[in-house]
């Protein structure tokens, strides 16, 4: 069995974010007919496109202070309102923190969502909640319900062959999978930064031994013995199997993927521009993926954004100047190239942060209130949606759940996010139970 182990994170409840590859992860989304024709007919309905549409989600695993980057509130007390300052953007009637200025600058191309919420402040179960769409109602460190990007890998697949549909960068996000749709849903991730000069992916070329005639010889001798008997497999995960050997062959015998994970093509001064570190990296490469073909990637990286202290230096020493930079420059990037339209670029964690400052000067887990940043995908930019209240601790005017904020997403995508899976006990689930499309933004 083939696994890669990725590099752990771990938050302060202790769940670890270590995720690793094994043989069914790699997908490139094969489709049944009828998924095909439901998502179709999903795509009339909206009036979207499902060709070459695709979503960029930076996740700030930890959960990103609200009250500092998107929601300040300057007029709350001290022991609230924090250190930062606003400022203003190139939309009126917006501001900002001080911390973000190349997003300020390009706010006319951004959304904020400020008044998102919901109530789990447990890391395990807040990101499932909000990478999947679905509250589960015990912590664990394993997906119950298929992630947003899995949903998609089965439903749209790649928007080319030769590519996988759904992509981790730069390791595997702990929380990401496909659960009851099937292995061959899982995310693929090259588990190696691509800020490093030895950047490469592996098992996207054949060992040196192994030529291509040999490889078509192992594909016959597969087909061959392909006579298991699937009903002892109640996870599906044979089947799984089966489909990642058949992508997995598509990849390694074509240089497509190569071609559009090899970072290192990329003029200097465009790598300089996103940032010379793992998240603006990873930007870039999301980026180069999306133009490619493939459908959704989730990217983590830049930093825990869990910050129980010394909250507004780990802010403004660290995380939010790598942030800022490499938002801003995947935005600029995908507008540049003319895919801001096609391409929608999402930042969220798993919740926000405590207004009020604790005694180690940190905020702690609160998700009464949070901000989503949404940029193209052919939404209505130039906008900040919804309030909070004088402390930014609950929305006093348009609460939006993680349902409306994921189907909003899936409505980019052509995706009918009321279409029904089934679980291994064959109980059938929508893709969501809650939640609509943010009427401002759509």
């Amino acid at each position: 069995m083939l696994e890669i182990h990725g590099r752990p994170i771990t938050s302060c409840d202790g769940v670890s974010r270590r995720g690793f590859l094994q043989v069914g992860s790699l997908s490139v989304g094969g489709l049944a007919l009828s998924d095909v024709l439901r998502a179709k007919a999903a795509a009339a309905e909206t009036g979207l496109g499902l060709k070459d549409t695709a979503v960029i989600l930076v996740w700030l695993a930890g959960g990103p202070s609200h009250i500092d980057m998107y929601d300040l509130k300057p007029q709350a007390p001290a022991e609230f309102r924090g250190e930062f300052r606003e400022i203003d953007t190139n939309v009126a009637g917006i501001r900002i923190s001080e911390h973000l200025p190349l997003q300020a600058a390009i706010m006319d191309k951004l959304a904020i969502v400020r008044s998102a919420t919901h109530t789990n402040a447990g890391h395990g179960m807040g990101s499932q909640w909000m990478l999947t769409g679905y509250q589960p109602t015990i912590e664990v460190n394993d997906n119950i319900y298929p992630s947003v990007g899995s949903v998609t890998s089965k439903v749209r697949g790649p928007n080319a062959p030769g590519l996988p549909a759904y992509v981790n960068l730069p390791y595997k996000l702990g929380l990401g999978k496909a659960a009851y749709l099937g292995a061959s849903y899982n995310p693929f991730a090259p588990e190696s930064d691509p800020n490093n000069e030895g950047f490469n992916v592996r098992n996207l070329k054949l060992p040196g031994r192994v030529g291509l005639d040999r490889l078509e010889r192992r594909r016959e001798l597969l087909t061959s013995v392909d006579t298991i008997r699937r009903d002892i497999d109640a996870k599906g995960d044979i089947e799984g199997i089966d489909k990642f050997y058949r992508d997995a062959l598509e990849m390694i015998t074509s240089d497509k993927a190569l071609r559009a994970f090899d970072i290192h093509r990329e003029d200097p001064r465009l790598r300089e521009k996103y940032g010379r570190n793992d998240l603006g990296q990873s930007c870039l490469l999301a980026r180069r993926l999306v133009e490619a073909g493939v459908t959704f990637v989730t990217i983590q990286a830049g930093g825990g954004w869990d910050t129980h202290g010394d909250n507004f230096g780990q802010l403004k020493n660290n995380l939010l100047p790598k942030y800022d930079r490499a938002v801003a420059a995947l935005v600029g990037d995908l507008a540049d190239r003319g895919l801001h339209k096609q391409v929608l670029v999402m930042t969220f964690g798993e919740f926000g942060r405590t207004p009020r400052i604790n005694p180690t000067a940190g905020r702690d887990h609160w998700p009464g209130a949070m901000s989503i940043l949404y940029a193209g995908g052919g939404l209505k930019m130039g906008q900040a949606i919804g309030t909070t209240d004088s402390k930014a601790e609950y929305p006093t005017t348009k609460p939006y759940s993680p349902g409306c904020v994921l189907s909003t997403m899936y409505h980019t995508l052509g995706i009918d996010f009321k279409q029904v899976f089934h679980d291994q006990a064959n109980r059938p689930l929508p893709i969501l139970n809650e939640g609509r499309p943010i009427e401002e933004l759509v």
